[in-house]
This record gives structure tokens, C-alpha cells and sequence, in this order.
């Protein structure tokens, strides 16, 4: 009986450990709702008819990269000349607290190689994060304001610029079920305004 004891225990180890299941990896459904929102095809033509002040805008916003994370190709033009973008860049959203989400701001080291490609989000898998640099203080960091609405800004001054004579920029953020909601503008050194909208933010209303 003895002899049979370790034989015994071994079989009970054996058996425990093909009983143990591995713990699930719980999916960050907040995370997945804001990416999900993100996505799509945007313009600011409605408020442009309103008042004339504000420039019909497409804004476009696509999934590049899913095997890598959470990240976004996004493209802006005025809806006249869509093959002349104005601002095109990758955002990588992710998780930073339990409370708050960042987007991180990437710029392409060759814009007009990627014009259009929201259209085949698939090209920039022949890039990768080394073929793009990260612009820094520039993150959006954004919070849960109930299911399907988001807000969030940039740090006052962490995000320099030197568009139009401007110190730093600031961006005020607005993310809803069928919209987006863009407040961009610049500041000199002095905090005195120098660009970007006056009275409020873009809105991009969903068209995809």
C-alpha cells in the first residue's frame, strides 16, 4: 500500500491540472464602444448651411492595423477638393485609467503616398509603427459621459504647433452615436488665439 501512496498522489495531480480552466480575459467592452464610434465617414456640411463661417469638412476615419491594437487612419478635406487633404494622421486608442481613455496622434512620414486610402485600409499593412512618429502631448484623454458619448481635450499647452504663427494647440473633443464633435485651435505664446474656429467646435455628422 505503501508503494501504491506517490503513484496515487500523481494521478490526482494529473487529473487537477487538465480540470483547471484558464482564467478568461475579460474583453474592455467601454474600450471596444468608443473605437467602434470613432469609425466611419464624417461631414460638417449641415452646419456649414447654417453658418457660413464654417467650411464643409469630410473627415474620415477607418481601421488600419487589427492584429496590432486599436488604430484609426484618419483623413480631413474640404468636401470640395477630397484629394487635397489637410490633416491626415493614426490614432491609437487605448485604456489610460480606469476612468479615461487616450488617443494618441501619429503623423505619417509621407502624406501624399496615403491620400484616399481609408477607401483600402489594408495598404498600410506594408508600414509599420517605426514609419511614424508620435506627436507628443498631443493625446487626447477622454471620458465615459454615459453609453455612446465621450468628451475629452488635450493638456492647455503640451501640444506645440507652429501653424500660422501659433505656440501650441488645443483640441476639445466630443464623440457621439452619430457624430463627432471637433473644437482644433491655435495659441500663440502669449495664449492669444490664432487659428481654428472662433465660436465652437466642427460638428461631423455620420454619413457611413
Amino acid at each position: 500500500m505503501k508503494r501504491l501512496l506517490p503513484f496515487v498522489i500523481l494521478l490526482i495531480s494529473v487529473f487537477s491540472c487538465k480540470n483547471e480552466t484558464k482564467p478568461e480575459i475579460q474583453e474592455d467592452t467601454e474600450l471596444k464602444e468608443l473605437f467602434s464610434l470613432m469609425q466611419g465617414s464624417f461631414n460638417s456640411e449641415i452646419q456649414a448651411q447654417i453658418d457660413s463661417s464654417y467650411y464643409n469638412i469630410s473627415l474620415h476615419m477607418y481601421p488600419i492595423w487589427e492584429d496590432k491594437g486599436n488604430f484609426l487612419y484618419v483623413e480631413q478635406a474640404l468636401t470640395s477638393t477630397p484629394e487635397k487633404p489637410y490633416r491626415q494622421r493614426i490614432y491609437e486608442v487605448n485604456r489610460e485609467s480606469d476612468s479615461t481613455f487616450s488617443s494618441a496622434i501619429y503623423k505619417l512620414d509621407v502624406d501624399s503616398i496615403w491620400v484616399g486610402k481609408w477607401k483600402t485600409p489594408k495598404a498600410f499593412d506594408s508600414i509599420a509603427l517605426k514609419n511614424i512618429s508620435l506627436k507628443e502631448g498631443c493625446d487626447v484623454i477622454l471620458k465615459r459621459i454615459r453609453p455612446n458619448h465621450f468628451m475629452g481635450k488635450t493638456g492647455d499647452n503640451t501640444c506645440s504647433s507652429t501653424m500660422r504663427g501659433a505656440s501650441f494647440a488645443r483640441s476639445e473633443v466630443e464623440i457621439l452615436e452619430d457624430k463627432v464633435i471637433s473644437w482644433d485651435r491655435g495659441f500663440d505664446a502669449d495664449g492669444n488665439y490664432v487659428w481654428g474656429a472662433e465660436k465652437s467646435g466642427y460638428i461631423f455628422n455620420k454619413i457611413d
